[in-house]
């Protein structure tokens, strides 16, 4: 896999590989995951009891999500990028609500902190490298090497760089 080619990648690659090491760190070792957020670990777990088949699909999904990152960033895919600025600011607003309202621990703040401060990372990125892009510093892409732009030319909606606008499956 190549490095990123820009700020805004680096925080997704970032976010990628630690999604991916916490997912499998969550599948061989779930343990260490439940008591690294602040749960309880108890030496048996009741009937009816779930919580290990909730932090084997919560695992598996980090996981997955980790090699999505890697995948937008090895494409450079800034539709991506943008995609989840947003909706990592809705999970730092839920996992924070949830710890205030007492239904996670106080130590589950910390996951939502990682994702606000993961939105904000990339944003600044975004903006930072549109700015580079802009002021012909170069170093960042014109536009969206996404899936939807692959075979066609660059393009990330803005006209970026003299080429059509691009439509792609995250707008």
């Amino acid at each position: 896999m190549k490095l990123p080619r820009t700020v805004a990648g680096w925080t997704m690659a970032v976010f990628g590989v630690l999604a991916l090491v916490m997912g499998a760190v969550g599948l061989l070792w779930p343990e260490a995951m439940l008591r690294s957020l602040g749960f309880e670990v108890p030496a048996t777990r009741a009937p009816g009891d779930h919580t290990g088949t909730f932090l084997l699909a919560s695992s598996m999904a980090s996981f997955n999500m980790g090699v999505y990152y890697l995948l937008a960033t090895a494409t450079e895919w800034r539709s991506f990028y943008r995609f989840t600025v947003v909706f990592r600011l809705v999970t730092f607003t839920v996992f924070s609500i949830a710890v205030l309202a007492d239904i996670a621990p106080g130590r589950f703040f910390g996951v939502a902190a990682w994702e606000g401060a993961g939105a904000v990372a990339t944003a600044f990125g975004l903006w930072w490298d549109a700015r580079r892009a802009g002021s012909g510093g170069g170093g960042a892409p014109a536009g969206d090497a996404g899936p939807a732009a692959v075979g066609r030319g660059a393009g990330d909606g803005s006209g970026a760089g003299g080429t059509a606008p691009a439509v792609d499956a995250v707008r």
